[in-house]
């Protein structure tokens, strides 16, 4: 096993941390382009807060809000041009997934020349971001992992494809995750963020190499802990000790320790972010529609690995390492857990058919593909398998 690891982003963590923001964000500049979603963080006092402690810090702000649950290249491209009309120096992203995915690439538009979806992935002669405003994540929702990782997604509203960028320069230099402020995600949205940050450490599980055993245990700690924990902050928003294990194992579930040295790609959520550009349904619902259908595609392909899924996560007995009956049980386990939580587990939940399968799986393998065209994965997907896997979904 080899691999390089660094992660320079700049953590701060636990209940009441929002109040570092004006000191944090001092740091890096006098004026702050803060970047927030729907309105939620408005209408629940935490946007008030944030203004008041960067304020009093000396920090000026200009807004971009606004953003949506996919975030689209326009309204990056707004932020952008706010940032540079206004002379921000700094980002600062105020809200889930979506709006620290963009806030990143809104941060590296303001230097890129060009258009830029020639940055994101599946792009002829792509050419990636080197250059970034310093960025401060506040995420309010516990789902994406995105406040520590150089990663953002983002959807093209004009062709219907959603894709990703991964760039060094697109790492916050901060993240003050602040438990409390997810305390009034409501309990679909917070299944949701347990669906993603569980799918971000099963991705590399069943699809990264061989010989990583300490990778699977901290894989198997992040799914444990967020399956024990997540429940809870379900059935009660105000429980901040629910609500702080389970932003912290969104935290570690994408911050790269898990994934270190696995190399594993991303299969379950390049079909996913397919599914949610096409329809704008939520990341987390869709993930949990996509991934069982995915597992029980991929398990006769690495049988000992969804056995030991099985045992490990949910103690079911092995006859055999490669026991095939246990790996289905396990999968099945996890799917009535998803639904358990309120998600749902198949697309005919979401209004969605089977009318654009074959578009969808074109589309998927437009974004991400091998040198056969093919979806990387363990194993490797074709376009069939993808209406397939899909088609099983219904």
């Amino acid at each position: 096993m080899k691999f390089e690891f660094r992660n320079p982003t700049h953590l701060v963590f636990g209940a009441g941390t929002l109040s570092k923001l004006g000191e944090v964000a001092s740091a890096h500049g006098k004026k702050a382009l803060l970047v927030t979603g729907s309105g939620s963080v408005r209408r629940n006092g935490t946007l008030d807060r944030a203004l008041s402690s960067l304020h009093t810090a000396g920090v000026e702000t200009a807004e971009c809000s606004g953003v949506e649950p996919n975030p689209r290249l326009s309204t990056v491209e707004r932020g952008a041009a706010i940032a540079r009309s206004e002379g921000c120096d700094v980002i600062v992203a105020l809200g889930g997934g979506s709006t620290m995915d963009a806030a990143k690439v809104m941060a590296a538009a303001v230097f890129y020349e060009g258009d830029l979806w020639q940055m994101m992935a599946g792009q002829e002669n792509r050419i990636l971001p080197t250059k970034a405003l310093p960025v401060v994540t506040v995420p309010t929702l516990a789902a994406t992992g995105s406040e520590m990782n150089g990663g953002a997604v983002i959807s093209n509203e004009k062709t219907t494809v959603k894709s990703f960028v991964s760039a060094p320069c697109l790492y916050p230099k901060d993240a003050i995750i602040d438990p409390e402020l997810t305390a009034s995600v409501p309990p679909d949205q917070t299944a949701f963020g347990i669906c993603d940050l569980i799918t971000h450490v099963t991705e590399s599980y069943f699809n990264g190499v061989d010989g990583t055993p300490l990778q699977d245990r901290f894989a198997e700690g992040v799914m444990l802990t967020a399956m024990e924990w997540g429940p809870k902050a379900i059935a009660d928003g105000s429980d901040i000790e629910a609500r702080t294990q389970v932003q912290w194992a969104s935290v570690v579930a994408l911050n790269g320790w898990v994934q270190a040295g696995t190399l594993s790609p991303y299969p379950v959520h390049m079909i996913e972010h397919t599914l949610s550009a096409h329809h704008d349904i939520a990341h987390g619902a869709g993930l949990a529609i996509v991934n069982p259908a995915w597992m029980r595609f991929a398990a006769g392909t690495r049988p000992s690995r969804f056995a030991q899924f099985a045992h490990r996560i949910f103690g079911i007995t092995l006859k055999t390492p490669e026991d095939p009956d246990a790996a289905a049980e396990g999968i099945d386990r996890f799917e009535a857990f998803l639904r358990s939580t309120g998600c749902p587990t198949r697309l005919s939940e979401t209004g969605i058919g089977d009318r654009l399968l074959e578009r969808y799986a074109s589309d998927t393998v437009l974004v991400a593909h091998d040198s056969e065209g093919r979806l990387p994965g363990r194993p490797p997907i074709s376009k069939s398998d993808i209406v397939d896997i899909l088609r099983s979904a219904l």
